[in-house]
């Protein structure tokens, strides 16, 4: 028994919220709850999982929509990287920029950096912190061969860097060090298809401004 995934595309912004657990003791965690709440504890709850934890790949508000309403109802502790509490802070002055509301945000329980490690279950995955897209961007990477990138690394392309607190060069530097994982290396993004290193070394358009 391995690592269980469910990817559920929630919003009108279409971002892949991610449920990974332990497929022998059920185990979960949920990352990136950016919409649809409802609907992402119905799965819950349809897989019988024991969902531990929230854990926030950046909080810019379609990733984070869906978030108070899972805490309410779950009162699982929300995972944030250090340096993102101000974007979480200002999220829901951001979504209003955007057109979109966003309910009142619970505080973040557990704040997290670089080297921390995160379980589903038995399985450990390690916080990499890759900002860029964001200041507290982080990844989830497993040595089982499984990583979640959030807004840093998509199928072919990479996050934005026009927003608050983005960074073409730390963009460039996150990079570098994703491409530095094994080939075989499963990718979960926030948006659009799953992918692998191996294929993003060589197709990713971003390799050329590296």
């Amino acid at each position: 028994m391995g690592i269980g995934i469910r990817t559920i595309v929630v919003g009108p912004l279409q971002v892949n919220c991610y449920l990974v657990y332990d497929e022998l003791n059920k185990e979960a965690m949920v990352i990136d709850p950016g919409d649809e709440p409802e609907r992402i504890l119905e799965y819950v709850e349809a897989l019988r999982l024991d969902l531990k934890k929230i854990v926030c790949t950046h909080s810019h508000f379609d990733h984070i929509g869906g978030l108070p309403e899972i805490k309410a109802s779950t009162g699982v502790k929300i995972y944030l990287h250090k340096d993102e509490l101000s974007i979480y802070n200002a999220s829901r002055d951001m979504a209003a920029f955007w057109g979109y509301q966003i309910d009142p945000l619970p505080k973040p329980e557990m704040i997290i950096t670089e080297g921390d490690t995160v379980m589903a279950g038995k399985h450990l995955f390690k916080v990499i912190h890759t900002p860029g897209h964001s200041p507290g961007s982080i990844c989830l990477y497993s040595e089982e061969g499984v990583i979640f990138t959030g807004d840093t690394l998509f199928a072919g392309s990479v996050g934005r860097t026009d927003l608050p607190g983005g960074s073409v060069e730390e963009l460039k530097a996150s990079f570098r060090r994703l491409m530095k994982l094994p080939d075989k290396t499963a990718v979960y993004p926030g948006h659009g298809p799953d992918s692998n290193i191996g294929y993003e070394r060589k197709f990713n358009f971003f390799n050329r401004e590296v």
